[in-house]
This record gives C-alpha cells, sequence and structure tokens, in this order.
C-alpha cells in the first residue's frame, strides 16, 4: 500500500506540472490546455490516477478493518505503478522539449516513476 501511495504522488506531481505548464504555455495565440489534444492526455492522467487512488484506498480500508488485503494491496500497487509511469510520460509529452530539461520537475518525476 506504501509503494502505491507513492506512485500516486508522483502521478499527482506530474498531473499538476503538466496542467501548470499547459495553463502557461501560448500557441497559436491562446494557452495549449485549450487545445483537445492536450486536454485529452490530461484526463487521461487523471482517470488512471483516480482509478488507482480507488484501489490504493479499498485496500486500505480491508487493511484497516483487519481483513486479508494481499489481493487488493497487488492490484493498487500495480494499477499505481503504471498511472505514474504513463501520467509522467504524458508529462513529457506536454512539456515537450521542456520536458526533458533536468530542471523541470516532470523529468524527475519519470525518472522517479520508472523505480516504482
Amino acid at each position: 500500500i506504501g509503494v502505491a501511495g507513492q506512485a500516486l504522488g508522483i502521478a499527482s506531481a506530474s498531473i499538476d506540472c503538466a496542467v501548470k505548464y499547459a495553463l502557461e504555455r501560448h500557441a497559436f495565440g491562446k494557452p495549449i490546455a485549450e487545445m483537445q489534444t492536450i486536454q485529452n492526455k490530461i484526463s487521461q492522467m487523471v482517470v488512471a490516477r483516480d482509478g488507482a487512488r480507488l484501489l490504493t484506498w479499498r485496500a486500505a480500508q480491508l487493511k484497516d478493518n483487519g481483513e486479508r488485503f494481499t489481493r487488493e494491496a497487488a492490484m493498487a500497487k500495480l494499477a499505481a505503478s503504471e498511472a505514474a509511469t504513463m501520467c509522467a510520460h504524458q508529462a513529457i509529452q506536454v512539456l515537450g522539449g521542456m520536458g526533458y530539461v533536468s530542471d523541470m520537475p516532470a523529468e524527475r518525476n519519470y525518472r522517479d516513476a520508472r523505480i516504482t
């Protein structure tokens, strides 16, 4: 459950980074956040993160209630680590070339997601 929580944090940080950049970066006279492709990427990121979050909460609830939670914890860990990797990758796509600059959190999030 702890690893799933860590991965959820990485996914959330990646979403925050992508949204912030999309609102600040302008192309063709408007923020890129208004472009449908960027909106689709961000919405897919949120869906993946929120699904993993629900699985993690379910595993934690079972553990708190003293019930068996091994299967649910494994499911949460898988879903959250996959969501973290996908969100980090998509954040880099939203940022374009800036996503590979080591000063940007997206680059660090991607490296962190690969080890969860």
